[in-house]
């Protein structure tokens, strides 16, 4: 749990711990709540670790594979979209070995491109970079349909880099339609909340659109202030609108072709564990919740553009 302003964190009794440990810890403190579990390849999760990491999981399983070169700093001024051919092909290189990986386990894949960007004006051959970052992104993708995996890409505005890339939906949807004009169609959006909360991007809205594509791959769950990527607790904050969102999927009938949802959670000061829990349960309140909204009177009340009658039914779903 590090910061900037405390390298060492402030769980400083955890620093060192292996991804075994903590797949056991996780594991016996949240049973059967989680499903699978996600991982970085190659610093959390390799063929190094692979059985072992599986012992601990007891029974679990492994849903994705997410690239982790914003873990190392060898990639600190960009990976694929590296000017540098060097570095670029290093992290090529590193991102098709965790696309084969994935199809070898049977996981899916995430892509979050925090270091592909650029933290100065003047600093980056824009045109350039971004030729390379959609030509790297379909390299993986096309590594990952040789495995029958699908490859999911989270956006978020900055951090690591100032000025990410590909930093919300609109440049995530040109990076996919760009593969797709090449025929490359595995490739769909994990929805991180925080990230779109941070850029002023409706939560229902969003998902609403790319369940409309047929783009709506994962969902990474949690919540912030909205100013930075705090990604805390579920429903912490920006409750209304993860309601809305809970409506919004069940419309889409998400989860019913092996969709899952994630929990993408930082808790600095906080019990992982306990968080992680605690999130879970509040999610299932506000899916209850939504279930109990969504129906005729509330598609009427919006057929109407009726916000009083949407209330309405919204507080009497939450015992009002």
């Amino acid at each position: 749990m590090a910061t900037r302003f405390n390298p060492g964190g402030y769980k400083p009794e955890l620093a060192g711990a292996s991804t075994v440990s903590k797949v056991r810890t996780a594991v016996e403190g949240l049973g059967d709540l989680m499903d699978d579990y996600e991982f970085h390849y190659p610093q959390e999760l390799s063929p190094d670790n692979l059985d072992d990491v599986r012992r601990a999981l007891d029974g679990h399983g492994i849903y994705a594979v997410a690239t982790g070169t914003h873990l190392n700093p060898r990639y600190g001024k960009g990976g694929i979209s590296s000017p540098d051919d060097g570095v670029r092909n290093a992290a090529l290189a590193e991102s098709l070995e965790a696309a084969a990986f994935a199809g070898e386990i049977g996981s899916q894949m995430i892509l979050w491109p925090g270091v592909e960007g650029y933290n100065y004006p003047f600093q980056t051959p824009y045109q350039d970079s971004w030729a390379r970052f959609v030509d790297g992104v379909g390299q993986v993708a096309s590594a990952c349909a040789e495995g029958g995996v699908s490859l999911f890409l989270e956006h978020k505005n900055s951090e690591p880099a100032m000025k990410i890339f590909m930093r919300n939906v609109g440049m995530t949807l040109h990076v996919i339609h760009k593969l797709r004009s090449q025929g490359i169609d595995n490739v769909k959006v994990n929805m991180d909340w925080q990230h779109l909360i941070m850029n002023g991007e409706n939560l229902a809205e969003y998902a609403a659109l790319l369940a409309a594509e047929g783009l709506l791959g994962h969902q990474h769950a949690n919540s912030g202030w909205g100013t930075f990527d705090d990604d805390n607790m579920v429903g912490a904050t920006a409750f209304m609108e993860t309601l809305e969102l809970a409506v919004e999927l069940r419309r889409a009938h998400y989860g019913e072709n092996g969709e899952r949802l994630g929990f993408d959670l930082y808790p600095y000061t906080e019990d992982a564990v306990g968080a992680v829990k605690r999130s879970v349960l509040q999610w299932r309140f506000i899916d209850e919740v939504a279930g109990r909204i969504e129906g005729d009177s509330l598609r009427q009340a919006q057929q109407e553009k009726d916000a009083v009658r949407a209330y309405e039914l919204v507080y009497a779903a939450l015992g009002a």
